[in-house]
């Protein structure tokens, strides 16, 4: 008992770690340096090509290889982006640094709850992990928030101290990973076949982590490709709702820049991004409370929000601005809460992980459109 309460705590800790950052508002970072917003939208596509590259090869690799090294792996991936963003001097570095910051968070989605499920179930605790996946995103959303807060204090004592603090918070979290315990619950099962020399057992790793890669590509391409024609209103609750969220997610981006030439004071500019990010918090809670209405319904609602945070942010008054931030965002995040529902009861059993798969690969394709567009956009008003 005592143990799997340590190696759930080291978690815990370890997502505080993780996604705590002085530079979470990175655009405003960006922008302070002198970038454009449509270079800016450029880093942002170079992120999510690079996420939806990894995304699927990276899970496999969990599975083969631990995931408590790929969550170590996650670590070095983000802190070598922190250090090319240090000596970065141009937008190339720029887009170099991000894709780092996507493979870390690829090689961390995933992990980390598969290790905490099999450390659980290892002992015979798996009810625990509702309530463990709970708090987790609890944390994840405080930790975001007290981020957000901080980027005021990240424009005042420059982007290389911002990043350098960063590097040692990225130490710390390491210095946890190390301290985790790699489970698998299958081990005395693979253990009773025989035992192989490590060589051995290394090379065949090798092996079978690159072909059950490109078995999962192939499987997860064909697949979904099975479900888009023989479910497309699951596609289209897909679209729409990552169609929504992208705006959401550009929005609130590119206010990051847009806010502090609005006239909001940078010691304010976290206030305000903290702001903006508790109306996702209402939309999700609020959307529970109507389980009776309609999807139509909700989809015109939340993209007449999401409409009305764009159009705000052309008034040039940074108080209006911030309300169409906090609006856009709780339309995204009630649609996002009321559109799972729905695909989970739709995804068969057997197919879920893939699906959840396509549904984030779905958003990536349209942020890669949309950023440079949207960059373009933006810097015209």
């Amino acid at each position: 008992m005592q143990n799997i309460q340590k190696q759930i705590s080291r978690l815990y800790l370890s997502t505080v770690l993780g996604s705590l950052s002085l530079t979470g508002a990175w655009v405003a970072i960006l922008a302070s340096r002198g970038y454009t917003l449509v270079e800016i939208g450029f880093a942002e596509t170079a992120f999510h090509i690079t996420s939806l590259i990894l995304e699927i090869p990276s899970g496999v690799l969990a599975d083969v290889f631990g995931r408590k090294n790929m969550l170590f792996v996650s670590s070095i991936m983000r802190m070598t982006g922190n250090i090319i963003m240090i000596f970065s001097g141009n937008l190339f570095m720029v887009c170099i640094s991000m894709m780092f910051q996507a493979a870390s968070y690829n090689f961390s989605s995933g992990s980390g709850e598969a290790l905490a499920y099999d450390s659980l179930k290892s002992v015979k605790q798996e009810v625990r992990y509702e309530k463990y996946a709970s708090n987790q995103l609890i944390l994840y959303r405080l930790c975001g928030g007290i981020s957000t807060l901080c980027a005021g204090f990240a424009l005042f004592i420059g982007y290389q101290a911002a990043y350098g603090a960063d590097l040692l918070i990225g130490t710390a979290q390491m210095w946890i990973l190390c301290l985790l315990s790699e489970v698998r619950c299958c081990e005395h099962e693979k253990n009773e076949q025989g035992l192989q020399p490590e060589s051995a057992v290394h090379s065949q790793k090798i092996r079978a982590a690159i072909l059950a890669i490109r078995s999962e590509l192939i499987s997860c391409f064909l697949t979904s490709l099975d479900f888009m024609k023989k479910a497309r209103s699951a596609v289209l609750l897909m679209v729409c709702n990552s169609m929504v969220g992208a705006v959401d997610v550009l929005l609130l981006f590119f206010l990051q820049a847009k806010l502090p030439k609005a006239g909001l004071p940078d010691h304010m500019l976290g206030f305000g991004l903290f702001f903006m990010q508790l109306g996702g918090i209402l939309g999700a809670k609020t959307i529970l409370r109507y389980k009776e209405l309609r999807y139509r319904s909700i989809v015109v609602i939340t993209v007449s929000l999401a409409l009305c945070g764009v159009l705000a942010e052309y008034s040039g008054m940074y108080l209006l601005m911030t309300a169409g931030g906090f609006a856009a965002a709780l339309g995204d995040d009630a649609l996002q809460v009321r559109t799972n529902t729905i695909l989970q009861d739709m995804f068969p059993s057997e197919q879920r992980a893939t699906l959840i798969s396509m549904e984030s690969f779905i958003f990536s394709v349209i942020m890669i459109v949309l950023s440079p567009l949207a960059g373009i956009w933006f810097s015209r008003w």
